[in-house]
């Protein structure tokens, strides 16, 4: 098991619990700085110009739906309502789920009517046992007691 060093404080009426790093395990800092990446200007011109584009002031036109939604629910148990039901347009379709099954099926009898097929004329064969299964003699069975190995683990 391993101990750890830590440093208990009272912090703006909170307990606080710092970690405390031995000196091997603090890490020079020189490993973390980013690589130079070599950038011309005119990329760093585009990438500004790019930023620019995509950003905005104005962000009245953004809600928060959950945040909203949330609150009705959270307002209609307090006042003791029944929470709201959700909308019909909220359920809207997510855009790419499909049934996969019902898309393989649909699939296949679209490769079966173009090679001409109706599946009408599909036959079923009982298979029989391979006689290679039937010579197999049946496993031993270990008593539950018995060691199986007899290696012993190492102690550290």
């Amino acid at each position: 098991m391993a101990q750890r060093l830590g440093l208990l404080s009272i912090r703006n009426n909170a307990l606080v619990l710092y970690s405390m790093k031995w000196p091997d395990e603090v890490r020079s800092p020189d490993g973390l700085a980013p690589k130079d990446t070599g950038l011309n200007e005119d990329e760093i011109a585009q990438a500004m110009k790019l930023i620019d584009s995509m950003t905005t002031d104005d962000i009245s036109a953004f809600r928060d739906h959950y945040r909203e939604a949330l609150e009705e629910v959270i307002k209609a148990k307090s006042d003791g309502n029944a929470p709201p039901a959700p909308a019909d347009e909220e359920r809207k379709d997510t855009g790419g789920v499909i049934d996969l099954m019902a898309a393989l099926n649909a699939s296949v009898q679209k490769a079966r009517e173009s090679r001409g097929e109706t599946g009408k004329h599909a036959t079923v064969h009982e298979m029989k046992p391979s006689k290679k299964a039937a010579k197999t003699a049946p496993t031993k069975k270990t008593p539950a007691n018995k060691k199986t190995s007899s290696r012993k683990p190492r102690s550290a």
